[in-house]
């Protein structure tokens, strides 16, 4: 039975990364001083930041350029009446004026919607 168990946590664990990494959006949380928003960065976007994780490539960005450009994301109604998780803007965000950066995983009942470049 725990050999099932062990099993079963590595399947899950291994669809997991698949699902994130085939994912056309990843979403960070950016907490500043004054508030915190959610960014998204696309695949292509995650592939000019460097090699590695995009959390860490986030960060080195910040930290070598002291600026980051992203999309800046929030919660809307689809046109299906359900909820999306979308685009909103472009921003920029400073090394001086954040904090911490934070991985964000959405619920299942939320969609993600890629910006349209």
């Amino acid at each position: 039975m725990r050999a099932f168990g062990a099993a079963l946590i590595a399947v899950l664990a291994t669809a997991g990364t698949a699902l994130a990494q085939a994912a056309p959006v990843q979403l960070f949380k950016v907490v500043t001083v004054k508030d915190e928003i959610t960014i998204g960065v696309t695949a292509a976007e995650a592939a000019k930041l460097g090699a590695g994780p995009a959390l860490e490539a986030l960060a080195t960005v910040l930290t070598r350029q002291g600026q980051l450009s992203a999309w800046q994301y929030a919660v809307r109604k689809g046109s299906d009446g359900s909820l999306e998780q979308a685009p909103l803007r472009r921003v920029v965000i400073f090394k001086t004026d954040s904090l911490r950066l934070e991985p964000v995983t959405l619920g299942a009942t939320v969609k993600l919607v890629a910006p349209k470049e």
